[in-house]
């Protein structure tokens, strides 16, 4: 059979709705399905639940074991390539081999170069491995993850909510609500497939949010991150009222704050936070995807430094006219229409009475 041949399709399709089960759980490892096939039945099913677990591959072969199936001779369907290394639990490639199996069909390779390779060591002991089946899908569910395999870096994905012209809020910061109650029941489940919630002091003195995900069945709350310069929060704030936050200053912190907050100082060479450097640290903390809510100063600040991947933008039907608040503030201000920053438009769906509309600004390499 060819990579492109209907059973295939269909299998690793079923492989990608069970990684998806994982989508909440698996931080700071991929979301990973799998499917045991013979021919047209499958035996066996599993995905990878949670860091330090087993990861699919084991399971699914213990499902089909399970059901009392014998695995030897069947075919593996994988949304990723299988892991060649030991690192919290064995190589998955061990276990394929062991059970028998003389074909995987994997959706993607594996861009962590010390799991890498799982492709080669199982053709090496005669197993027939294909790549590349539905796999811009596969990308997609684990789009932060490869970004900081490949980067050191996570996903950062920009969310604004705005009238039809792109205001965010009147004049004097009032936003509640702009968009209607099925677009913010659509922010929080990108919330909860985040590992971490970034906004800015501003937001948090003007608003006082708690950047938790309410209204999604998750038992998990994304790290919530802060850019405060001047480390002058009040430590009454909600956003340090439950979980775990991680604040970044340019200087030690003028505040007291709650055990539960930590801190980073990141000066950059003009006194102001270093952004870049800010997702250097999120990356070594297993950060994959990084939700952004936060106002148009940090919003322009991060667009302008390049550090954006994608946008997800709720326009609400109505207007709110000058001056009203846009969505981000560049500086240096524009003085060309042809140093314009250009966005791919990848999504524009109805949410209710609202469109959201996803694009991205950086390769999606």
């Amino acid at each position: 059979m060819s990579a492109a041949d209907p059973i295939d399709e269909e299998m690793m399709a079923r492989a990608l709705v069970l990684a998806e089960r994982g989508m909440y759980t698996t931080t700071p490892n991929p979301r990973v399905g799998c499917v045991v096939a013979r021919g047209a039945v499958v035996l066996g099913e599993g995905w990878h639940e949670r860091w330090g677990e087993a990861h699919a591959e084991v399971r699914a072969l213990a499902d089909a074991r399970s059901r009392g199936h014998d695995p030897r001779g069947a075919t593996v369907y994988v949304t990723l390539e299988p892991c060649n290394h030991h690192g919290r639990t064995p190589p998955c490639t061990t276990a394929l081999l062991d059970a028998g199996i003389a074909r995987v069909v994997a959706a993607m390779r594996d861009p962590n170069a010390q799991a890498g390779h799982g492709a080669e060591r199982l053709r090496a002991a005669g197993v027939d491995v294909s790549l590349g089946v539905l796999e811009a899908r596969a990308r997609e569910l684990n789009v932060g993850w490869i970004k900081r395999m490949r980067s050191g870096r996570p996903w950062v994905r920009l969310k604004i909510a705005a009238s039809v012209d792109g205001r965010t809020a009147l004049a004097d910061g009032t936003s509640q609500w702009i968009t209607g109650e099925a677009a913010r029941a659509d922010g929080h489940r990108w919330r909860a497939r985040a590992c971490a919630i970034l906004t800015g002091s501003g937001t948090v003195l003007r608003d006082d949010p708690q950047l938790t995900v309410r209204g999604v069945n998750t038992a998990r709350q994304p790290l919530k991150v802060v850019v405060d310069r001047h480390g002058e929060l009040p430590a009454t704030a909600r956003v340090f009222a439950t979980g775990q936050t991680l604040v970044f200053t340019a200087s030690a912190p003028k505040s007291q704050w709650p055990r539960n907050v930590e801190h980073c100082v990141l000066p950059d060479a003009d006194g102001r936070i270093d952004l870049a450097a800010m997702l250097e640290v999120l990356g070594k903390r297993g950060i994959n995807e990084l939700h952004v809510e936060a106002g148009a100063r940090l919003n322009g600040a991060l667009v302008a430094g390049s550090l954006v991947d994608e946008l997800l933008i709720y326009f609400a039907p109505c207007l709110l006219g000058d001056p009203s608040r846009g969505m981000m503030e560049l500086s240096p201000a524009l003085t060309r229409l042809d140093d314009r920053i250009r966005v791919k438009l990848r999504d524009i769906a109805a949410v209710g009475e609202d469109w959201r509309i996803v694009a991205t600004l950086a390769s999606e390499d």
